[in-house]
């Protein structure tokens, strides 16, 4: 399934149900007039830090919503919450989405992304560094199996043939390129960079995005459904959700901090840990159009990338109109 890193699978929605059913959501803000269901799609990390500051901050009550917020992890199928009426909204990688609109009929529409361009790319260390797809023929690239076809079309789109690269798997563990074992590997840019400096040694890493695989992540997605009959609430989530993002984004460093005892208590996560995530995120989150925005290019690119993997969605997939109501 392509750029996911097997985080999220999207098995048949309606009977995975089931799967999320002990995820319970986390009520807040009693005061707010609809109540509004969101799931994310992993574990509470700074991936989602923009909510929990517009949940703290009361962004979403101001906004006549009062929003149920439901965490994520391996076995918690996002779009399967939506389509059994779990969560007005979810968070999704646009690969399993557009499949199962494709595939499936899924009646799904995305309707805004927070991450403008995905964190996932190559990671190398700075003493063998790789920052370009060139750098890695002849060289030892580590790839979950789920993500072989996206690495793949990243090299074809570079003019690199696949078997000038020595391709092996990854079991989500540096160890092999701390080792020298490897000389790269697929993973999340800002996340695992951290992971291995405190191992000792200093990580470099590039996006896939950067180099032709330019799909989005985190795309906000609901069903045709709650599109017709929960626009006003849509439009005021996606207002108050994009405050929170602002305000986070100021200074990437404050908020993580603030929510070690509450958002991150449990994770196993160092905050520094977290701050270095929020941090490498900005660049990948914001955008002159403002937080969230889809622009036409944009949405084409995605749609050509995705067809380098064999997933083909079309512009009726997305709606952006919701945006221009912000």
């Amino acid at each position: 399934m392509g750029i996911t890193l097997n985080r999220r699978r999207f098995l048949g929605a309606v009977a995975a149900g089931a799967a999320v059913s002990a995820m319970p959501f986390r009520p807040f803000s009693a005061m707010a007039a609809s109540p509004f269901a969101m799931q994310a799609s992993w574990i509470n990390d700074a991936e989602f830090a923009g909510y929990f500051l517009a949940i703290d901050k009361g962004y979403y009550a101001e906004e006549g919503l009062d929003v149920s917020y439901a965490s994520g992890g391996p076995d918690v199928i996002p779009e399967s919450t939506i389509i059994t009426g779990r969560a007005d909204l979810t968070l999704t990688t646009p690969d399993t989405t557009i499949k199962a609109i494709s595939e499936q009929g899924a009646p799904f529409k995305i309707i805004g992304t927070q991450y403008q361009k995905n964190p996932i790319g190559i990671v190398s260390l700075k003493s063998n560094p790789m920052t370009k797809p060139q750098d890695l023929i002849g060289k030892t690239l580590a790839v979950p199996p789920v993500n072989v076809i996206s690495v793949e079309a990243m090299l074809k789109l570079n003019g690199i043939d696949k078997s000038d690269v020595n391709i092996v798997p990854y079991a989500y563990d540096p160890t092999p390129l701390i080792k020298g074992e490897i000389d790269a590997s697929l993973d999340f840019t800002t996340n695992v960079p951290y992971t291995i400096s405190q191992k000792g040694v200093e990580a470099t890493s590039f996006l896939l995005y950067d180099f032709g695989v330019t799909i989005f992540n985190d795309t906000v997605v609901v069903t045709e459904e709650t599109l017709k009959t929960k626009r006003k609430e849509l439009v005021a989530w996606l207002r108050a959700s994009r405050r929170g993002w602002e305000d986070n984004l100021v200074d990437p460093t404050v908020w993580p901090p603030k929510w070690a005892d509450s958002w991150f208590d449990g994770t196993g996560r160092s905050i520094d840990n977290e701050i270095y995530f929020n941090t490498a995120q900005k660049p990948l989150v914001e955008s002159p159009n403002g937080i969230f925005s889809m622009s036409e290019e944009d949405i084409e690119s995605c749609l050509q990338a995705l067809g380098q993997i064999g997933i083909k969605g079309t512009r009726d997939m997305f709606d952006t109109t919701l945006l221009e109501e912000i």
